[in-house]
């Protein structure tokens, strides 16, 4: 009998043992929210968003990352999200990215997967190249000003996005740093604002051939944006409506169109800086590299 008892007392030990586990992990789950405890100068040290710009990217993933259920104590939103954007942040490993919030890694990594698409899928109302003569005005005055270059509307550079080797077509994705990478090709405006990305083509794509399938090479060749024009390093060929830097400069006007053209065309070189520092996990020094879903890069297409 004795023996009976003291089997029931440790049982209840265990069960009030894992209670109190319970109670912490729904804590985290369902109301733990680091913004309401940290600076604003803390929150973008971390997160690399303002307050603000978090809580408005809340507004669009909640919606359809808010789980129809409560069983085993679903996330939030806002851990959900926070979670992904903490990832995107560091680059760190999934586990390392957990640990600082109480989270599997099997929970981040879902989190990453889900936040991710839905971006994503918004990037396109928000991600334009200008549209109307108005904009398009806008953005001559303004790139006129950098260097004296005429008609520009955007200049367009490609980055290296390391990523986890696929299984398939293994070669294909080497880029000619020597490792797997998706090849990225971007448009900025005057203001530094990404108004293009195309991010589907492997390392060995080849500049010329990303910009000749892009949508907005398509558009520039079948003269949509008027008479505005991009400005491209000599990766990219040399067309009425994109401009490369002169190969050999032979005169004191071909080198003054140069420089001009390096001092334009500079700006898409410090975003896409910027772009590495701010969010780690798709810098070129984390050779590990992003495992990329395929739905993700469909996106893009």
């Amino acid at each position: 009998m004795a023996g009976v008892l003291r089997l029931i007392h440790m049982n209840q030990r265990i069960r009030r043992r894992r209670s109190r586990l319970v109670t912490v992990n729904a804590e985290l789950r369902l109301r733990f929210n680091p913004l309401d405890i940290l600076s604003d100068g803390e929150v973008l040290l971390r997160y690399r968003l303002p307050r603000g710009e978090i809580l408005g990217l809340l507004e669009i993933v909640s919606p359809l990352i808010r789980r129809a259920t409560r069983r085993n104590y679903a996330l939030s939103p806002m851990v959900q999200l926070l979670a992904a954007l903490r990832f995107y942040a560091t680059g760190s490993f999934l586990q390392v990215v957990g640990d600082g919030i109480g989270l599997s890694r099997a929970a981040v990594s879902k989190c990453v997967a889900a936040v991710t698409v839905i971006l994503a899928q918004h990037a396109q109302h928000h991600i334009r190249v200008a549209e109307t003569a108005q904009q398009r005005l806008t953005e001559n005055v303004q790139f006129h000003r950098v260097a004296g270059i005429p008609r520009v509307i955007g200049v367009v550079d490609g980055t290296f996005i390391p990523i986890a080797n696929p299984t398939l077509m293994d070669a294909t994705f080497i880029c000619r740093k020597g490792y797997s990478a998706l090849n990225v090709q971007v448009v900025v405006d005057s203001k530094g604002l990404f108004v293009d990305i195309v991010a589907k083509w492997p390392g060995s794509a080849h500049d010329s051939f990303i910009w000749a399938d892009s949508a907005v090479g398509r558009d520039a060749a079948a003269g949509v944006f008027g008479r505005g024009i991009f400005l491209g390093d000599s990766g990219y060929p040399l067309r009425s409506y994109l401009l490369t830097p002169v190969a050999n400069p032979a005169t004191a006007a071909e080198e003054r169109y140069n420089t001009a053209h390096i001092r334009t065309r500079g700006l898409v070189e410090r975003v896409l800086g910027q772009w590495k520092l701010r969010f780690r996990c798709r810098a070129e020094q984390h050779r590990a590299g992003l495992r990329v879903r395929q739905a993700v890069i469909n996106l893009f297409v």
